[in-house]
C-alpha cells in the first residue's frame, strides 16, 4: 500500500484542543472501537470493558523539567528541550535560537546553569553539565507541555502531566494515555481480576516533529529508549495461558512490546527502537489499545490506524469531532479493538 501524508490529514476544529485537564482524571470520555462499531463510553467505565484474566500494560516513564531558558555567551536568547541523557553529566537537546550555537560555545540557562556546547548531532545538540544533569535539570527546569498547549506549565501540572505511576525518570512528553487513571480506577479494574504489568519507553521530543515527506515509506523516525523486564514477558505469557488479552496504554506501550517482539518471540530486553508503525503491519503483541486522539498527520494516528483499520480510524475520528470530544494530550481517550483484518 502506497500511503502518502494525506492518507492522515483531518480537519480538528481549535476549540476541541484541550488547554487542561478535567477535575477528575477518570471523567474523560471514552470512544470504544470494535471493527466499524462505535460506543460512547466514560473512562470510568473501563473495569466493566475489560474481561477477568486481561492483562493491562503500561509505561511507567517520568516526565523530566526538560525546558530550559537563557542565553547564549554571545547574549543572544535561547530555549532548551532535553530530548535524553547520554551520560551522568550529558543530554541530547533541541535547541531554539535565532542563531545556531558553536560547538566549544557555553550557554547560561535558567540564570543558574552554566552548559557546554560539546556538538551537533543531527537536529539534536550534545550539552554538557556542571554536575549531574539528571539532578540539576529536575531542580532549575520546567515541565515541557506539549507545544498545543497555549500556556506555561502551572503548578497543577507537576501532578497532572505525570501518570499516578510514573517512576523512572528520563521522558520529555507524558504517555497520556495513562493520565486517565486514579489509585481508585486500579483498585476497580484489580476486583474486576484485572492485572496490571509495566514497560518503560523514555518519550523523547521527536514525538511532536511533523512527518516531512510526502511519501511514508521515506520517513526516519526518531530513536526512543526502552526497557521490557522479565516480570511484564511472564506477565504476558500467563495472561495468554489463561485467554486473556494484552491491553496496552498508550502508543508508547505498543510500540515497546511490538519492537521487542520484531524478531517473533517476546523476551526481556532493553534497547533503542525507531520502529514506524502504519497500516500493513503484523502485531504480534497487543490485542487491544487504551489511546488519546492524535495529531493530524502524526505518526501515533498511522500507528492508531495501523491497529484500528484506516477506514474504522476515519470514521471514529469524524463522529469525535462531531460529538465534541476533547483531543490531544489532555483530551479525551479512545479503546480500540485490535482490528484483525485491517489494512
Amino acid at each position: 500500500m502506497n500511503l502518502t501524508l494525506d492518507d492522515f490529514d483531518y480537519d480538528l476544529p481549535p476549540q476541541l484542543i484541550a488547554q487542561a485537564p478535567l477535575p477528575e482524571r477518570t471523567a474523560s470520555r471514552l470512544l470504544v472501537m470494535a471493527g466499524a462499531e462505535l460506543a460512547d463510553r466514560r473512562f470510568a467505565e473501563l473495569p466493566e470493558l475489560l474481561a477477568p484474566g486481561d492483562l493491562l500494560v503500561m509505561n511507567d516513564t517520568r516526565v523530566l523539567h526538560a525546558r530550559l531558558s537563557g542565553r547564549k555567551d554571545s547574549g543572544g536568547q535561547i530555549e532548551v528541550l532535553v530530548e535524553r541523557l547520554t551520560g551522568a553529566d550529558e543530554v541530547l537537546a533541541q535547541v531554539r535560537a535565532s542563531k545556531p550555537p558553536k560547538a566549544g560555545s557555553r550557554l547560561r540557562l535558567e540564570d543558574a546553569l552554566d552548559v557546554e556546547v560539546l556538538g551537533r548531532d543531527g537536529e539534536f545538540y550534545q550539552l554538557r553539565f556542571a554536575g549531574d544533569a539528571q539532578e540539576l535539570i529536575e531542580r532549575h527546569g520546567r515541565l515541557p507541555l506539549p507545544p498545543y498547549i497555549e500556556r506555561t506549565a502551572g503548578a497543577a501540572d507537576e501532578a497532572r502531566y505525570q501518570t499516578v505511576f510514573a517512576r523512572e525518570k528520563g521522558s520529555v512528553a507524558a504517555p497520556t494515555a495513562g493520565l486517565h487513571f486514579d489509585e481508585a480506577l486500579f483498585a476497580r479494574l484489580a476486583a474486576r481480576g484485572v492485572e496490571t504489568a509495566h514497560v518503560t519507553l523514555h518519550v523523547g521530543a521527536g514525538t511532536f516533529q511533523p512527518v516531512r515527506v510526502h511519501n511514508l515509506a521515506e520517513h526516519r523516525m526518531h530513536r526512543e529508549r526502552w526497557h521490557l523486564p522479565q516480570a511484564t514477558v511472564d506477565a504476558i505469557a500467563a495472561a495468554r495461558a489463561r485467554g486473556g488479552r494484552v491491553v496496552a496504554v498508550g502508543t508508547t506501550t505498543l510500540r515497546t512490546l511490538e519492537s521487542a517482539a520484531l524478531a517473533g518471540e517476546l523476551n526481556a530486553a532493553s534497547g533503542e527502537t525507531d520502529l514506524f508503525v502504519t497500516p500493513g503491519f503484523a502485531f504480534r503483541v497487543v490485542d487491544v489499545l487504551i489511546t488519546n486522539f492524535h495529531l493530524p498527520k502524526s505518526t501515533l494516528l498511522m500507528l492508531v490506524s495501523a491497529f484500528g483499520g484506516l477506514e474504522n480510524v476515519r470514521a471514529a475520528y469524524r463522529h469525535a469531532i462531531a460529538q465534541g470530544y476533547r483531543f490531544f494530550s489532555y483530551g479525551d481517550a479512545m479503546l480500540i479493538h485490535r482490528n484483525r483484518d485491517a489494512i
